[in-house]
């Protein structure tokens, strides 16, 4: 009964998350990554912590991918910060050498 309700956590998390994200629109999407990156360690912490204590193999290997998921997910998130701000630095870093 616990593997149900654990499943059962697992596939309303996946709902709820993709109503969160596709409720918001492409111009707040990429500021809003990098406040999302404290939430996405926090997932990667609970993930860490769920594969410590699973019990049998398959809670195992689903807490294992949960890890992947969540560390992917991760950096991922401050690869496109990072794009992001390197973007709004080269206008100005352009500008600068116009105005020269």
């Amino acid at each position: 009964m616990e593997e149900i309700k654990i499943l059962t956590y697992f596939v309303l998390a996946v709902f709820v998350g993709f109503e969160v994200v596709s409720k918001v629109s492409s111009t707040l999407h990429t500021p809003l990554m990098s406040g999302a990156n404290a939430i996405h360690g926090i997932i990667l912490v609970g993930s860490i912590i769920v594969a410590g204590h699973a019990d049998t193999a398959w809670m195992l290997a689903l807490a294992l991918l949960a890890v992947l998921m969540a560390t992917v997910n991760l950096v991922g998130g401050f690869v496109v910060t990072d794009r992001m701000l390197e973007m709004f630095s080269g206008k100005k870093k352009a500008q600068e050498g116009q105005a020269r």
